[in-house]
């Protein structure tokens, strides 16, 4: 009888243990699902989003604010980027989205830029001003062969 309950109680560590790492991943990685109805989404729309992933944060005037959620190819073939905004950010309806790099050669966010617009945006609208990514190996290409 002693065996048994020694097996139980350390049954119930393990799942007790697994529980805990799986709350914790979930809750630091990159997508918490604890978090998700504390954002609302946006999205924009690129002709280019060369280097962006999900997971990508999304910047105002240096402060992340959110991530990106999805990018995939919309209807009219340009690239469609789904941001996660933080609940308590609003951002204006006539706001800039641009695709910048950290560096010159690093990873790959998006910055907004608020407009003066007093108008909103809210769950589900769209970012129509949008700068796609610079592309750094047709800019080099132009340049050696003379293109430019």
């Amino acid at each position: 009888m002693r065996k048994v309950s020694i097996d139980f109680i350390v049954g119930i560590f393990m799942i007790a243990g697994f529980l805990s790492f799986v709350y914790i991943s979930l809750q630091f990685g990159e997508f918490s699902f604890f978090s998700m109805e504390k954002r609302y989404t946006v999205n924009a729309e690129f002709d280019s989003v060369s280097g962006l992933k999900p997971g990508t944060t999304v910047e105002i005037a240096g402060v992340c604010v959110g991530k990106v959620s999805d990018v995939y190819l919309g209807d009219d073939s340009r690239a469609t980027v789904i941001l996660l905004i933080d609940k308590g950010v609003e951002i204006t309806d006539d706001a800039i989205a641009s695709i910048r790099t950290q560096g010159i050669i690093g990873d790959k966010y998006i910055k907004i830029l608020q407009g003066g617009s007093s108008d909103m945006l809210v769950e589900g609208d769209v970012i129509f001003e949008t700068e796609s990514a610079i592309d750094l190996e047709e800019l080099i290409s132009k340049y050696i062969f003379g293109d430019l």
